[in-house]
């Protein structure tokens, strides 16, 4: 089993005979921009608080704190509880993606069905070792996983689960007559 840092899917969770491979989180760099987001708000919100006449005061603390935390909520934590809540878990039998926050949705795809496994990545994936793996079965849209780490290897995980399931179901026949 190859984890990327977290627990995985529940144990209740998965079938007879059923083992996770993988169970990971998107990428880091999903977080870069909210952390970016809330060191620029303290600053502004200190250097406003700082600025603001004696005579304002305590209300504009209070607004300046206010806004701040508007906007570190909506552009740092909720971003941050979709990135923490989103995984992406890879068993013997399926793929299995869950997200949200408050209401949760799942999505799981039975290795069986997919047809082709793909991946995409731009020069920033490349230089951080992520990609977007593309999953195709030939009933639905494809499904397309966003950042994923060390994408290389996952697409080999999933290649070597899918042509592994395959070859072993084909018998060749003996050559001992």
């Amino acid at each position: 089993m190859w984890n990327h840092g977290d627990v995985g899917l529940p144990k209740r969770h998965l079938g007879v005979d059923e083992v996770e491979v993988l169970h990971m989180r998107t990428h880091g760099k999903a977080l870069v921009v909210p952390t970016l987001v809330l060191l620029v708000t303290a600053v502004l919100v200190g250097v406003a608080v700082a600025a603001s006449p004696p005579e304002w005061q305590p209300w504009a603390n209070w607004t300046l704190f206010g806004l701040g935390g508007v906007v570190v909520l909506g552009w740092t934590v909720l971003p941050y509880l979709r990135w923490l809540t989103t995984t992406y878990t890879l068993t013997n039998r399926r793929i299995v993606t869950r997200r949200g926050i408050i209401n949760r949705t799942g999505h799981d795809l039975p290795l069986g069905r997919i047809n082709n496994v793909a991946y995409e990545r731009g020069l920033v994936d490349r230089m951080l070792g992520c990609g977007t793996l593309q999953l195709t079965t030939a009933a639905e849209a494809p499904l397309y996983l966003h950042d994923i780490p060390d994408i290389e290897r996952v697409h080999v995980l999933m290649t070597e689960l899918l042509f592994g399931t395959a070859e072993r179901s084909v018998r060749l026949p003996d050559t001992d007559e």
